[in-house]
């Protein structure tokens, strides 16, 4: 029996055997990882489902669609069996010059620990049509239904509409009405009857618009020559879609954007018949949003947790190599699981305060408690510190890693670099094969 228990005692102390168990702990703390990344998905989905309750009551996201001249005709066709059928078809004629000026006010409202930013626009839009749009679509003018001509604004979500504005068109005032007569560009807006006639060439449209919405605003290139100008005192806009603004000033006072797009740079005509759905592809606008996602950088410092963990059970075996010091497999696995209740500390602080003071708070946390546990299982104040010092470093990289964002994969490789260069340093002088025989020699100095 002896003999046995001995085996298992030089089996357990082989330095091949600990590595196998480290990795082996290593792979088991992969799970309660996994586990703290699904509590920050869902903690990440809940937040997106407070936006969506709250943006519905306020206002979803705008893109605003207009004007279009939709005007029916009479379009002939020809069944199987060579007779003449006449169907009425919508000619769409976007303007020649549209130009959109406003002005975006976002407010951040909360519901429980969340935030939702939602904004008020007073938008001024104006537009010139021409008619000889009929012309290029090759449309008769005695097939033309001119008193059935409507102008239309495509808008997402109507409940955003704040005052029963009025289209001026020509010189003449006209009520909008719920509903659009382009329903085959877009799906919800607003629209009115308009007079179209042959003898007149040219048509202006004004508008003013005030509108609710929330994260985003965006526009569509409807113009020849198309113009936006937006002004806010937002000061962390993000500009999206096709298009950036040819002029933008971003500071403390907020944002000013200016956006100039030809119709070249889009993929559809100036006037089409029946259905177009390339027109909301080239969408271009600002986004309003909050510069700090907890939810993203809890994700993104989370997917180091392997590093993190193999790093400092590392550290602690090179401890035990150079020192004749033992760490019982329940002692790492202890020490992986402070590691992975950092990052479940993090989600956890950040929702009620900035990223930055949680972050700071979470990694003292683990490191005092790792150092002090260290101290009491090593019986040293030096390796304890060290051990202290060296997660300090590695938390402080990664937080340095994760502000980065453009370089953090250069300068997360070449810290990864560093960190083998000075392991390789460290243990250079090391006789690994004199350090797994003096287990073997302990063992059988202590038989009787």
């Amino acid at each position: 029996m002896s003999g046995i228990n001995n085996t298992m005692r030089r089996i357990g102390n082989s330095v091949m055997t600990r590595l196998l168990v480290i990795g082996c702990l290593v792979l088991t703390l992969l799970i309660p990882v996994e586990m703290i990344k699904g509590i920050i998905r869902e903690r990440e989905s809940r937040r997106q489902g407070v936006i969506t309750e709250v943006s519905s009551k306020w206002g979803r996201e705008q893109t605003i669609t207009g004007p279009i001249l939709s005007v029916p005709y009479n379009a002939y066709s020809t069944d199987d069996k060579g007779n003449r059928q006449t169907s009425i078809a919508h000619a769409h004629i976007l303007p020649d010059q549209l130009a959109i000026n406003g002005v975006v006010r976002p407010e951040v409202r909360y519901r429980g620990i969340y935030e939702v930013v939602l904004y008020n626009s007073e938008l001024q839009v104006q537009a010139e049509f021409q008619k000889n749009g009929f012309a290029e679509l090759g449309i008769n003018e005695s097939d033309i239904h001119w008193d059935g001509a409507t102008v239309s604004m495509g808008l997402p979500d109507l409940r955003g509409v704040k005052e029963n504005n009025l289209v001026t068109w020509n010189d003449e005032t006209f009520p909008i009405n719920s509903g659009i007569g382009a329903a085959p560009v877009m799906e919800s807006g607003v629209s009115t009857r308009v007079p179209v006639s042959p003898q007149q060439a040219r048509y202006s449209f004004r508008m003013k618009l005030n509108l609710n919405g929330s994260g985003q605003l965006n526009f569509v290139p409807l113009g020849k020559v198309t113009t936006v100008q937006l002004t806010s005192p937002w000061k962390n806009p993000s500009f999206t879609g096709l298009f950036l603004p040819d002029e933008r000033v971003v500071n403390e006072q907020g944002f000013a954007a200016k956006w100039k797009i030809l119709h070249l740079n889009r993929n559809y005509p100036q006037q089409w018949s029946g259905k177009n759905e390339k027109v909301l592809e080239s969408a271009f606008g600002a986004k309003f949003f909050c510069p700090v996602d907890e939810y993203q950088k809890s994700m993104r410092s989370a997917k180091y947790a392997v590093l993190f963990i193999l790093l400092t059970l590392v550290a602690f075996f090179l401890t035990e190599v150079t020192n004749n010091t033992r760490v019982h497999p329940v002692q790492y696995l202890l020490i992986g699981f402070d590691i992975c209740l950092f990052y479940l500390l993090l989600l956890s602080i950040s929702e009620h305060t900035n990223f930055a003071m949680a972050y700071l708070i979470s990694a003292a946390a683990s490191v005092l408690l790792v150092a002090g546990y260290s101290r009491s299982i090593l019986k040293s104040t030096p390796i304890a510190a060290t051990i202290g010092s060296l997660m300090t470093c590695l938390y402080g990289f990664l937080y340095v890693t994760m502000q980065l964002e453009d370089y953090a994969l250069l300068i997360g490789s070449i810290g990864m670099f560093v960190v083998l260069g000075i392991v390789m340093y460290l243990t250079r002088k090391i006789d690994w094969y004199a350090v797994s025989s003096s287990a073997q020699v302990e063992e059988s100095s202590l038989k009787p």
